[in-house]
């Protein structure tokens, strides 16, 4: 099955190629697939879409273009290298180090403030601590959070603690972030602030993300809106409202 492209991608160089990932679980006494033979192909700087209804695989493909979990069967090609040859070891480095990742909930360390929140992706590649705070700090700036630095995440509004879980994803310069319903759990004001950070961002530091939304005015905004039907993803001019 041929990857599906589009001008974009076929005009920049191709970040991340998926050719003919299949997932399964297994459940109970059957197995459930849930990918089936999906292709896919970004380009360095796009931001692509996923839309797709509850329980249709967005959050296990995007669980596999970032290495968290290995598919039963096809190929996942950053820069043109295969990454699951590579240990889990191996794996955990190259996420640190080459992907970002939004989730829909912050998962901050509720401990820590937002500045050093953010600087503890630099701080696991063993960054100088001064190196590390000064970059958050930039990052925490830049999405309008220069006045919460030291606030920790109890302290914080449900958009500011998203916004410093994205600078966070941004902290070690990934060439890739991919967003997992980031603006799930926000009000729509304040999600459409985040909407405002996340292409202001991918256009200024020239990152690519792969967003899984059920947000159709977000997925609106991308490159490129794909759809995944029944473990099979497909190219999608007009999302439907949600």
């Amino acid at each position: 099955m041929a990857p599906e492209t589009n001008t974009m991608s076929a005009t920049k160089s191709i970040l991340l190629r998926v050719d003919d990932v299949s997932k399964s679980y297994q459940t109970g006494d059957r197995r459930l697939e849930v990918l089936k033979r999906v292709s896919l192909e970004v380009a360095a700087g796009e931001v692509v879409a996923i839309i797709g209804e509850s329980g249709s695989g967005k959050s296990t493909l995007l669980h596999v273009l970032g290495t968290l979990d290995r598919p039963d069967s096809g190929t996942v090609l950053f820069n043109g290298e295969n990454v699951f040859t590579r240990s889990d070891e191996e794996l955990a480095a190259f996420r640190n180090r080459e992907i970002g990742f939004v989730f829909q909930f912050h998962h901050l360390l509720p401990e820590f403030s937002a500045v050093e929140n953010v600087a503890m992706p630099a701080l696991i590649q063993r960054a100088p601590l001064a190196d590390a705070k000064k970059r958050a700090a930039s990052l925490l700036r830049r999405m309008n959070l220069g006045d919460r630095l030291e606030h920790r995440p109890s302290q914080l509004s449900g958009g500011e603690q998203q916004r410093v879980a994205v600078a966070r994803a941004l902290m070690n310069q990934p060439e890739l972030v991919l967003a997992d319903e980031p603006t799930g759990n926000l009000d729509h004001a304040t999600a459409e602030l985040l909407h405002a950070h996340l292409f202001s961002l991918s256009r200024e530091f020239g990152q690519a993300f792969v967003v899984v939304t059920h947000n159709a005015t977000l997925a609106s905004h991308a490159d490129r809106v794909l759809e995944l039907v029944e473990g099979t993803l497909q190219p999608r001019r007009q999302p439907r409202a949600t």
